[in-house]
């Protein structure tokens, strides 16, 4: 693993336009944590990105592969993909195995494996990730970055000015669900990608998936993007709000 990396630059996020993040000099790739590639062999690369080979990466790949339907595993890989190229235009020092680890584990908890479960599922997805991490001897501070960028990927903002392992996967999924960041991607990077991990009628089928690991925890969308995928498809839900929250408190005034 590589050392902890300084901060990614401060760059506004909106769901209107791409990132601002300001350009460094571009620094070479940077290199693949515990790849163990042999000499002559290297890392797969899409468009461009090498995918992290090493041990660890296996067997995280293995596992959410097993864990997940096609949606989920290839929306995941091109999260990884797509930010580890936003982190590379950007000149951002990052361990790409980290992010890869982060991307693959972001949605678990839209999964039948959590449907009995209360929490958000972004918590599920970063404990999981931790679980995985932790037994595995990974040190708490390299897992610390990995779940808080799974924890934080639905949350506008806030994770752009935090470390690049934590800022490049909501980067990831902002531009996959989102589009943020389309038009400064080039189009042979796109097409490769997308070649390689299709996304056949995304929109309407990961709204699904959102509806489906939502509808049974109403609860834990309130104060997320997340609460309007119920207000859209689950009959009855009522949104909560912040205002009648205060204002119906058992404090007197």
């Amino acid at each position: 693993m590589a050392p902890k990396t300084p901060k990614a630059p401060k760059a506004p996020t909106t769901t209107s336009q791409s990132h601002e993040t300001p350009k460094a000099p571009k620094p070479p790739e940077p290199p693949q944590a515990g790849s163990g590639a042999g000499p002559g062999s290297g890392p797969e690369r899409i468009g461009g990105i090498a995918i992290p080979d090493s041990g660890l990466a296996k067997e995280a790949t293995e596992l959410v592969r097993d864990l997940t339907d096609d949606l989920i595993y290839h929306h995941s890989r091109r999260v990884y993909l797509f930010g580890a190229r936003h982190g590379q235009e950007h000149g951002l020092v990052f361990d790409p195995e980290l992010v890869y680890i982060g991307a693959l584990f972001h949605d678990l908890g839209l999964t039948e494996k959590f449907r009995s479960s209360q929490q958000r599922f972004e918590l599920d997805g970063a404990d999981e990730a931790r679980a995985f991490l932790t037994a595995r001897g990974i040190p708490e501070d390299r897992v610390r970055l990995v779940w808080e960028g799974i924890a934080l990927h639905t949350t506008p903002e806030i994770p752009h000015h935090m470390a690049p392992e934590v800022a490049l996967v909501t980067a990831g999924v902002e531009l996959d669900v989102l589009g943020i960041g389309y038009d400064t991607l080039p189009p042979e990077t796109r097409d490769a990608i997308t070649a390689a991990h299709p996304r056949p009628d995304f929109k309407r089928r990961i709204l699904h998936a959102f509806h489906t690991g939502l509808a049974h925890r109403p609860q834990t969308t309130f104060g997320n993007v997340k609460a309007d995928v119920l207000d859209r498809f689950e009959e009855g839900y009522t949104r909560p709000n912040f205002v009648r929250i205060i204002e119906d408190s058992p404090w007197d005034q």
